[in-house]
């Protein structure tokens, strides 16, 4: 999410989007950041050990990766101490960027905001609760609450926190520079702040859309088809999406490049190559996340092998696919069944924390498919991050890791 006009543009903000992992036949978690791009300050050099991240983030000219075990490394430019994570650095489950400022989500629902707060952009309003999503603008933050409003924070020069009315039923947030997006649960658009590339105008339809991102003076859009759509600013040819427009998950704006993520893992970029971020690095797969800075790129892997079960697919309890993954509504988990009575999907947070049980009932032997709409067993929204769902029945298990982003 990123910049603007008369500000002077130096970025290309956040976001964070991942894929899948761990379960019979699916790739391994083992979380290795790839970074490539400009790297005068270090923000492509991830501090050892490189595993176990679950997420990624990009500032200006740092960068930021969250672990497994709820703890934020961050690295690259400092100078406003936007790399020096608040103690303590724990039960973090979501990330963003900002210029020169970073924010981290808390499993309690609570946001910290750490770096440059010449605008009070690391004043996050009271009540300081019930957030499930976090973005970084400039010098802006934006916070989705689990009722699905929006709370803003920081510069307001161009309207960027000034959140249109109704504020109700947002599902995910996203912000550029100095504009802000907001995703709704009918999957239709809300642009709002500087608007002089046309970052705010969203093509028609304004419909289907389930995913956002902001980057300096651009916005882009993912829809349910897969297809990306950019609008704004197009200076470098960051609204220009590569032919084929088709099997993204996720996208990311940087200060004039653009990233998607495609359904196979691997990264397409576009846009602005001065400094070679759009050079994504070899082997191009096996991504799960990507995250564009002001002019760097990170990519999220996965980074693992297929791994086969021992018993035929007939005889084993077995996921074979969760899509989407990341998701923001709702997700489809398609699995094998040898003929199984009392079938469950439980749902873990980052904690252990049992957060919800679907009761599937009986399942006769062959495919099936279960949904979650990201929600806990008493129907609220459950905030950005990553979750294990494991399936359950007759003694067998079946598990896999999918990412939540509101």
């Amino acid at each position: 999410m990123l910049m603007k006009k008369q500000f002077k543009p130096v970025f290309a903000f956040v976001s964070l989007f991942l894929l899948t992992a761990s379960a019979p036949g699916l790739a391994q978690w083992n979380g290795e950041i790839v970074a490539w791009g400009r790297n005068h300050y270090g923000q492509c050099n991830v501090p050892y050990p490189n595993t176990g991240f679950v997420m990624v983030a990009a500032g200006g000219n740092h960068s930021l990766g969250l672990k497994e075990d709820g703890t934020i490394v961050a690295w690259g430019l400092n100078d406003f101490g936007q790399c020096v994570v608040p103690s303590p650095n724990t039960g973090f489950v979501a990330i963003a960027g900002g210029l020169f400022f970073s924010l981290g989500l808390k499993e309690d629902g609570s946001i910290v905001a750490w770096g440059q707060n010449n605008k009070g952009q690391c004043n996050v309003p009271s009540p300081n609760t019930g957030f499930v999503a976090i973005a970084a603008g400039a010098i802006h933050g934006l916070g989705l609450k689990e009722d699905g409003s929006i709370v803003a924070w920081g510069s307001n020069d161009e309207g960027q926190c000034s959140v249109p009315a109704p504020n109700t039923g947002f599902v995910a947030i996203a912000a550029g520079s100095i504009h802000s997006l907001g995703l709704k649960e009918d999957g239709s658009v809300v642009p709002w702040g500087d608007n002089s590339a046309g970052q705010c105008s969203v093509p028609p339809p304004n419909s289907g859309f389930s995913s956002v991102a902001g980057g300096w003076g651009h916005s882009l859009g993912v829809k349910s088809t897969g297809v990306v759509v950019a609008w704004g600013w197009n200076d470098h040819g960051q609204c220009n999406v590569p032919s084929p427009n088709s099997g993204f998950v996720a996208v990311e704006g940087g200060t004039g490049h653009s990233l998607g993520l495609k359904e196979d893992g691997s990264i397409v970029a576009w846009g602005s190559n001065d400094y070679l971020q759009c050079n994504v690095p070899d082997p191009n797969e096996g991504f799960v996340a990507v995250s564009g800075g002001w002019y760097h790129s990170l990519g999220l892997k996965a980074n693992g092998t297929s791994v086969e079960d021992d018993d035929p697919p007939g005889n084993v309890l077995q996921i074979h696919s969760v899509s989407p993954n990341p998701f923001s509504t709702g997700t489809s988990v398609v699995f094998n069944s040898p003929g199984l009575s009392g079938v469950t999907l439980d749902v873990y947070d980052t904690t252990g924390r049992l957060v919800n049980t679907l009761n599937l009932g009986s399942s006769p032997a062959g495919s099936h498919t279960a949904t979650w709409d990201g929600r806990d067993s008493h129907g609220a929204a459950l905030s950005t991050g990553v979750y294990l769902i494991r399936l359950n029945s007759d003694g067998q298990q079946a598990s896999a890791k999918v990412v939540l982003v509101r």
